[in-house]
């Protein structure tokens, strides 16, 4: 009985710890929706700002990996 609520837990947090997941896509659309809404504005500009782009993507991209991260070892661990 106590290895159930001990693996109840650990599949709980790891959903929990997945919602970061969620954030990281909803931070990627957020990041890549206020580029293109810059570069309508000013198409001249949005050249030099596809390097800021690609960098807040991969921010968001990575703590949507650590959330993942944190769930695997949630599950896995013993």
């Amino acid at each position: 009985m106590e290895g159930d609520i001990a693996a109840m837990g650990q599949f709980i947090g790891a959903g929990l710890a997945c919602i970061g997941m969620g954030g990281a896509g909803i931070g990627v659309g957020h990041v890549a929706g206020n580029f293109l809404a810059g570069a309508l504005r000013n198409p001249a500009a949005a050249g030099e700002q596809t390097a800021t782009l690609f960098i807040g993507i991969a921010f968001a991209e990575a703590l949507g990996i650590f959330s993942f991260l944190v769930a695997l070892l949630l599950m896995f661990a013993v």
